[in-house]
């Protein structure tokens, strides 16, 4: 007879009222499950708060994707497209002689009358430390370091004067270049007295400094070079933090030396490694731990009750009618189980959380995403469906006269 919709719902039905009639082993079941599933819950948790806590940093820290040459080079046009074409790179942009990329600034319009020396740091679209910020552009336009800002007591639509001198012929020279200040940036972008410009104003500043002319400011000088520009340095930004192993051994292959933050990034991976193999070995463990007992658990009541499936296989169930009783129950258990141990989870991730609250500066030691509640989930109803399934097998060879001989 085939299981229609009418006799599909019987045995819901059976199967519900069979689970609380026994409702006292039921409750066993369930409380079983979740002595289970609470333990892992609150390994993972504490797995994904700690490492959470230690990668989401790195992650969010362009720092740590930055590439920094150890050494001045000879980087041309090509090495720059070839570099910026890479599915690793992020960010790339030329970087002049250190020595070049200094300026002396002073406020036009504060009462400080400071004037300090700040590193001038090539900038463009999509530079990862200005977080959102619009980069320079121009030969005018400039964000400033939060240090530098706070020397200067300038904020964002302050007027700079950029002074810059040179000794040219045996004569000193010193232009005077008008800036605007558009962004000041977070402390984490640059640590130091810092000035973020353009690729062509930070050109400007070298060419001057190495004595030829700057046709679009009006500085005088030697005629400059004809041919593609070498250029001494670049910043460089991986893609994730994941890329920069591959990115600095690409780098280190081309003889070029470079210096990253890779040591700290491995670290805290490898950790997560770690703690990833430990987990899964636990939960790996108390899986099949508890798809055995709750298998066992299952055949030993289809053994207790098979005079009553025999009276179901006489009333006109076939076995894979019959089959669907033990599955049912046990899906219902599981979901039981995983709410248990779900609700008591909470209560274990607060007290945890408040505990190391001040040690770790208000962040969570433990928590979990919804995602992993609901995998949590879908994995504990294909656990208790296979465990049912080995309850099924004995069912489905119970013959329906044994409720006639037992009877």
């Amino acid at each position: 007879m085939p299981l229609d919709g009418a006799r599909l719902r019987l045995v819901v039905e059976l199967a519900l009222r069979d689970f609380l009639h026994e409702r006292v082993m039921s409750a066993c079941f369930v409380l079983s499950l979740s002595a289970v599933l609470l333990p892992l819950l609150v390994l993972f948790g504490l797995k994904f708060g700690i490492i959470g806590n230690l990668l989401e940093p790195i992650k969010e820290d362009p720092r740590y994707l930055q590439i920094l040459p150890a050494g001045s080079g000879s980087y041309g046009p090509e090495w720059f497209e070839a570099m910026a074409a890479r599915a690793d790179v992020a960010f790339i942009v030329p970087r002049t002689r250190a020595i070049a990329a200094t300026m002396r600034l002073r406020a036009q319009d504060t009462d400080t009358g400071r004037i300090i020396n700040v590193e001038l740091i090539p900038s463009a679209a999509g530079d990862p430390v200005l977080n959102g910020l619009e980069p320079p552009q121009g030969y005018d336009a400039v964000a400033l370091s939060m240090d530098a800002a706070d020397k200067l007591g300038v904020s964002a639509g302050d007027t700079l004067e950029g002074i810059l001198s040179r000794t040219l012929g045996g004569e000193q020279q010193t232009e005077l270049l008008p800036l605007t200040v558009t962004a000041i940036t977070s402390a984490a972008a640059f640590a130091r007295d810092g000035m973020f410009v353009s690729h062509d104003l930070l050109v400007a500043v070298e060419d001057f400094r190495d004595g030829r002319a700057v046709g679009a400011l009006g500085w005088s000088g030697a005629t400059a070079i004809d041919g593609p520009r070498y250029f001494a340095g670049f910043r460089l930004y991986a893609r994730s933090i994941d890329d920069v192993a591959g990115l600095r051994d690409g780098l280190m292959k081309q003889g070029i030396d470079v210096r990253s933050r890779l040591a700290d990034i491995e670290l805290v991976q490898s950790l997560d490694r770690n703690l990833s193999v430990v987990f899964w070995i636990i939960a790996g463990i108390a899986a099949v731990g508890y798809g055995l007992a709750f298998g066992s658990s299952v055949w030993a009541n289809i053994d207790r009750k098979r005079r009553d499936f025999g009276v179901l296989r006489l009333t006109g169930f076939r076995t894979r009618g019959i089959v669907w009783f033990p599955i049912l129950q046990a899906m219902l258990t599981g979901v039981l189980g995983w709410l248990v141990a779900a609700i008591v989870y909470f209560v274990v991730q607060a007290a945890l959380n408040s505990l190391f609250a001040d040690n770790v500066g208000g962040e969570s030691v433990c928590r979990l995403l919804p995602v992993h509640f609901i995998t949590s989930l879908m994995l504990t109803l294909a656990a208790a469906s296979i465990a049912a399934a080995l309850g099924g097998r004995r069912l489905a060879r119970l013959e329906p006269s044994l409720a006639l001989r037992e009877a």
